[in-house]
């Protein structure tokens, strides 16, 4: 698990330390605040670890070969074109630090780098131990519309897609996980089965369908985007890459859901979380962040650790505020627009 994460002068934070749990944690705020550039800095760091730790047998760490794996992971992910450019722009130049705290000690890294570098980090710290679970990044749109050809097309052509494209795709693609771990897919599964109407399966082909009983079999683009994105989430439980002990980064998972859905992806984030695995998400609806508040205090969710952050933007660039409660936050902008909003409403009735 990742219980910590430090940031000095990285994109629009000056500086940061956030302290997560173990279970959920919910980064709030409004376009540009920088919430999808926490999930893809320690996305990019546990990443770069773990594809190098599934190698067969796999020398420890170097500080040589972290420099380019590290580097070459953030450029991937946020496609900057230098490794510099992700440095905040200030009068100065100072560098960009990040600081990675796990439970695991032996895998506890520091890196940094300068507005000046186009593809090389500095190694602070050194872990230990590679990781060795991948983590799960799901970007706001569906992959399974696009997954047919993509994976050899992105290794062989140049394409502005983030990495984190690619990666989920290979997951995707994973067959499904058989043996003792199904009566636990089965149960992560049902809701979204339910919701979805029938079961996702990966064909000869290479492309995904949705099996309705009763009816014909749909193609991914026949069915709702909203339920593509519930369809996604089901595979990789059924590959087994959303099993104990994993990572899960997930960016603005309400894009393109009714409230209706919006509620199934609440639970079954909170089922992952019981389940064993670290869940971020980056969000400005009111309405999820809402519902997983009220689902947390329910069975059987009640011991689900919570962690909440909320990114006001200040002259000074982007501060964090952190607690256990959405009400330990004070700068929830979400919350004065909605409540904005009804007294705007409230005035036109008038």
């Amino acid at each position: 698990m990742l219980n910590q994460m430090t940031i000095k002068n990285l994109t629009a934070f000056p500086e940061a330390t956030l302290n997560f749990s173990d279970g959920l944690n919910v980064i709030i705020g409004e376009n540009g605040s920088g919430k999808s550039h926490i999930l893809k800095a320690a996305y990019s760091v546990i990443a770069a670890s773990a594809e190098e730790g599934r190698k067969g047998k796999a020398s420890p760490p170097t500080k040589g070969l972290l420099q380019k794996l590290f580097a070459a992971k953030l450029m991937s992910v946020f496609r900057p074109d230098s490794l510099g450019r992700l440095a905040r722009r200030k009068k100065g130049r100072e560098q960009c630090e990040l600081g990675f705290v796990f439970s695991q000690q032996k895998l506890n890294t520091k890196f940094s780098f300068s507005p000046s570098s186009k593809t090389d980090v500095q190694i602070d710290q050194l872990p230990v131990v590679w990781g060795y679970h991948s983590p799960v990044f799901l970007p706001t749109r569906e992959l399974l519309t696009i997954y047919p050809g993509f994976i050899s097309m992105y290794e062989n052509r140049y394409l502005e897609f983030e990495e984190t494209y690619r990666d989920t795709c290979l997951l995707l693609g994973a067959p499904a996980l058989k043996g003792l771990r199904e009566k636990e897919i089965v149960s992560l599964l049902k809701p979204l089965e339910k919701a979805m109407g029938g079961t996702i399966f990966l064909s000869k082909s290479g492309r995904f369908y949705l099996s309705i009983p009763g009816q014909v079999t749909m193609e991914m683009f026949l069915v709702a985007e909203g339920l593509r994105k519930l369809a996604m989430l089901a595979r990789l439980i059924s590959t087994g890459s959303l099993l104990d002990k994993g990572y899960l980064f997930w960016d603005e998972p309400e894009a393109n859901l009714n409230p209706k859905l919006v509620k199934v992806i609440a639970e079954v984030i909170l089922h992952l979380c019981k389940n064993g695995i670290q869940v971020f998400i980056a969000t400005h609806s009111l309405f999820l962040l809402r519902e997983l508040e009220i689902l947390s205090y329910k069975e059987p969710f009640k011991g689900v650790a919570c962690r909440y952050f909320a990114l006001p933007l200040k002259e000074s660039g982007v501060e964090v505020e952190q607690g256990n409660a959405v009400d330990d936050l004070q700068s929830l902008i979400l919350l004065d627009e909605e409540l904005e909003q009804s007294d705007r409403f409230m005035s036109a009735g008038e």
